[in-house]
């Protein structure tokens, strides 16, 4: 929260613009393109980053397909998660989130601007609505954020099981899937602090469908999960333990 009053202080003569724009654009979407309600986003997230003193290292943008659908799938550490994704996207890309965000104030108008879709953990019939939702939007080129943990991590870079079930809107689609190694992003917002922090976000290498459509779903979570381990240990200097592409049999 702390962070967050900084990032407002910081850009305070901004504000006013931004938020009535922000407003406008959510409460008539259906005026706006979806390039100009992203671009109101993407503006918010570039200047909460930099006036929140935050440092972005990102590697791997260039491996993002030019063409077409696809689904990042990033491990979760926090708030700040969805903020420098967006900020390092430059192209449209909305989110999966859980439904008890869209009541929040300002979030709110945030999630209808980009279009997202918010998930009912406790009704099965919703969820499986937003997993066609994703995959008939990605087919026709849309992108998206899932966060396949389901719920952020507690315990810094340490990163939880995948859920299978987060992927089923890839398989659909039989769209590429692309792991992002997010590291020290919990630092930003999570921690209460307001001293400068650097959050890595590293784009790996895209799985094409042809590469994990015999998969189960479960052994698709395990092989993004196994990927996104290896890179933030490659990049904290740790080991981990070994997973194989058959981890959920």
């Amino acid at each position: 929260m702390k962070r967050i009053i900084w990032m407002m202080l910081m850009n305070l003569v901004h504000v006013p613009r931004v938020l009535v724009q922000l407003l406008r654009r959510a409460a008539h979407p259906e005026r706006y393109t979806m390039e100009q309600r992203y671009a109101t986003i993407h503006e918010i997230a570039e200047r909460g980053i930099k006036g929140g003193r935050v440092d972005v290292v990102s590697t791997g943008l260039e491996k993002l397909p030019k063409e077409g659908g696809y689904i990042l799938y990033p491990n979760h550490q926090g708030l700040f998660d969805v903020m420098v994704l967006i900020d390092l996207h430059e192209q449209p890309i909305s989110v999966v989130l859980k439904q008890e965000l869209t009541k929040i104030p300002l979030l709110k108008q945030i999630i209808q601007c980009l279009g997202a879709l918010a998930l009912d953990r406790s009704d099965a019939r919703q969820g499986l609505q937003v997993v066609l939702q994703v995959a008939e939007d990605v087919k026709k080129g849309g992108k998206y954020i899932i966060f396949a943990e389901g719920t952020r991590s507690r315990d810094g870079n340490k990163v939880q099981e995948f859920k299978g079930g987060s992927f089923k809107s890839a398989t659909k689609a039989k769209c590429p899937i692309i792991p992002v190694a997010l590291i020290d992003s919990y630092k930003a917002m999570d921690t209460g602090s307001i001293e400068r922090v650097t959050v890595q976000a590293h784009f790996l290498d895209p799985i094409p469908y042809e590469e994990y459509k015999g998969m189960k779903t479960t052994q698709i979570a395990a092989e993004v999960r196994r990927r996104i381990e290896e890179k933030i240990a490659v990049e904290s200097g740790e080991q981990i333990e070994e997973k194989s592409m058959a981890a959920g049999d």
